[in-house]
């Protein structure tokens, strides 16, 4: 072979040496995506309850029901947002649960997701697998969604971007554990209990928005 040869082989050596480096480097953990708009709740007290959660984190499963009693009583004075913050270096399944919900809200049923990750018997199946996926179909189909659409969003970087965007927004808020809540922009510490939540937000509404940070008790899963 002559020498040419070899130098158009080098050639493409080094380009391709070039893609896999950039490639690499634009896997650093940094988002390019928006993060997450899983909002609901009418707001007209302009009071705001926000979650930072995780799936796969037993206490957030423990919240989940009281968080949706308290979302359905106070739908018209407020508005609740869920900010993905999965605990990848405890809970293995954590990204998969929260792409699952995200993928569904592409489809327009996050809140229906959610409730179904959170529901007790499916978290305690697709929490401890060491295949979640089978599991996400299978609410996707019970939700009535076309499964394709779904793992194609499932897969899809648009997902991954947001759920990524939401982690730094955990990240740059200092978030050490899950669940943590914020009412109108302030950390609160609540029980696992409507009543709490209620008496809380109650105070928040009387106060147009404004609400001291109140510890309740609460209990959660923390970074490691």
């Amino acid at each position: 072979m002559n020498k040419n040869f070899w130098i158009l082989v080098g050639g493409i050596v080094v380009i391709f040496s070039a893609v896999f480096f950039i490639t690499n480097n634009n896997s650093s953990g940094t988002s390019s995506g928006s993060p997450s708009h899983n909002v609901e709740g009418l707001g007209k007290a302009k009071v705001k309850l926000v979650e930072y959660g995780d799936y796969e984190c037993p206490y957030c499963e423990e919240y989940a029901s009281v968080v949706k009693q308290v979302v359905s009583d106070e739908f018209n004075n407020i508005t609740f947002q869920f900010i993905n913050f999965p605990l990848t270096n405890i809970h293995p399944n954590a990204f998969a649960g929260a792409r699952a919900a995200q993928a569904a809200g592409m489809m327009g049923k996050f809140w229906e997701m959610h409730d179904a990750l959170y529901n007790y018997s499916n978290w305690q199946q697709w929490s401890t697998s060491s295949n979640p996926i089978p599991y996400f179909q299978n609410y996707a189909q019970q939700l009535g969604l076309n499964v394709t659409k779904f793992m194609s969003y499932y897969n899809s970087n648009t997902v991954n971007n947001m759920i990524e965007a939401d982690i730094n927004l955990g990240n740059n808020a200092n978030i050490q554990g899950t669940p943590t809540f914020f009412l109108d922009g302030k950390q609160i510490q609540v029980a696992a209990k409507v009543s709490d939540f209620e008496q809380l937000i109650n105070a928040a509404v009387a106060n147009n928005g404004k609400v001291s940070s109140t510890s309740s008790g609460s209990t959660t899963q923390t970074k490691k």
